[in-house]
């Protein structure tokens, strides 16, 4: 199979030698011919700003594109409202850029917003198991998101070493991109948030291009393993196999969103209803 490709841009990141082609060039080398000025491109609220590929963990494999307008619109929405932003806060997303989450709050919710953010390349437990909690402290983090499965790998080492972090700084604490159990969240909220730092716990896709269901940073009742209440604006319900809304509580069906919503996927069709089945009932 032939590639089509021409160039590779290649960052010379370590000392180690590097093996090039005739396709490389080095970023060092090419970033010196680039003007220090850029013009920004007007564009229609519905051209397309990206695709982005879903894992396929929650139904059939598919290309996401969301348009340039309603997506930046709901994700500085949501990233204002979520983790109750304001001038002077530092928020930090550990989440990969290369997914939703690293797309809408490290990129362009935050951007948008105009916010001071810690952008975090490595993985949370090297070179030891404090880096989360060092970082939060040295950079005075107000708002910090991330993964339960992040959060579960870090209780392994042990409550004591967020224990000797102050982390007074902190604020807002979110969980994303997954269900978190209750000894996660437990955890999380004792030993990082000090037991005075409000749990967002989001629940969103790939296809919303922003959190659909959560509490709003100290805003309502914050019960552990429940995300809270639809973000103002969405319409959640639940339906019947046949698509038959389901009204009376303490039941089972698939989870739909009745009304649009800014970021809405325009371009791809979904169908919300064959990819998530949920029990709903009303916490005490």
């Amino acid at each position: 199979m032939s590639s089509s490709v021409q160039t590779v841009l290649t960052i010379k990141y370590t000392g180690d030698e590097v093996k090039t082609s005739h396709l490389d060039k080095w970023y060092h080398d090419e970033i010196k011919n680039v003007s220090d000025e850029f013009q920004a491109v007007e564009v229609d609220s519905e051209d397309p700003l990206f695709i982005l590929y879903t894992s396929g963990s929650t139904g059939q494999p598919k290309g996401v594109v969301h348009s340039s307008g309603g997506y930046m619109v709901y994700a500085d929405y949501t990233f204002r409202n979520v983790f109750q932003y304001s001038d002077k806060d530092i928020f930090w997303c550990t989440a990969d850029v290369g997914w939703v989450t690293g797309h809408s709050y490290i990129t362009y919710g935050p951007l948008l917003a105009g916010a001071t953010c810690v952008i975090f390349e490595g993985v949370p437990n090297f070179p030891d198991a404090s880096r989360f909690w060092q970082v939060i402290e040295k950079h005075q983090v107000t708002q910090f998101y991330t993964a339960p499965t992040a959060i579960r790998a870090l209780m392994v080492s042990g409550h004591h070493i967020p224990e000797q972090f102050k982390m007074n700084s902190l604020k807002v604490i979110g969980s994303v991109g997954e269900p978190i159990n209750l000894e996660a969240w437990q955890w999380y909220s004792q030993y990082v948030g000090k037991d005075r730092c409000p749990v967002v716990d989001t629940w969103w896709q790939t296809e919303t291009g922003g959190i659909m269901i959560s509490n709003l940073g100290e805003i309502g009742k914050h019960i552990p393993t429940f995300a809270g209440k639809p973000v103002p604006g969405i319409q959640p319900v639940l339906l019947t196999p046949e698509g038959k809304e389901i009204e009376e509580k303490n039941a089972e069906g698939l989870l739909a969103i009745k009304f649009p919503w800014p970021s809405m996927i325009r371009t791809t069709k979904l169908d919300t209803r064959t990819t998530l089945k949920v029990k709903a009932f009303t916490p005490t």
